[in-house]
């Protein structure tokens, strides 16, 4: 089982800027699409921004211009920066790792993001 630590989560004015890490120990993320999804209370879990094996990034259209997610496939850990945080992107951030051609498909436990004053 793979385990997915995340980490960079917290309180946050609107205006503000954070920084989220996934990390896996002993685990190669290289050949993985890697993403960050989020979960509000009482909502869907949407798609917050991806990114390839490549390099090729895409980014839900409400945060396009504030978050930007990154890879550093040498130590194995996908980042999410967010800058010019709003109260609606409060919620639960997940990191997410995945290969369709294997079927491999895993979870980080979720780090919350509250955006208040």
């Amino acid at each position: 089982q793979v385990r997915l630590v995340e980490s960079g989560g917290g309180l946050v004015q609107p205006g503000g800027s954070l920084r989220l890490s996934c990390a896996a120990p002993r685990f190669t993320f290289s050949s993985f699409a890697l993403s960050w999804y989020r979960q509000a209370p009482g909502q869907e879990r949407e798609l917050v921004a991806g990114i390839t094996r490549t390099g090729g990034t895409n980014y839900a259209d409400s945060v396009k211009g504030r978050f930007t997610i990154s890879r550093d496939n040498a130590k194995n850990t996908v980042s999410l920066q967010m800058n010019s945080l709003k109260p609606e992107d409060t919620a639960v951030y997940f990191c997410n790792v995945k290969r369709v051609v294997t079927k491999e498909d895993y979870w980080g436990q979720g780090t919350q993001v509250t955006v208040s004053s």
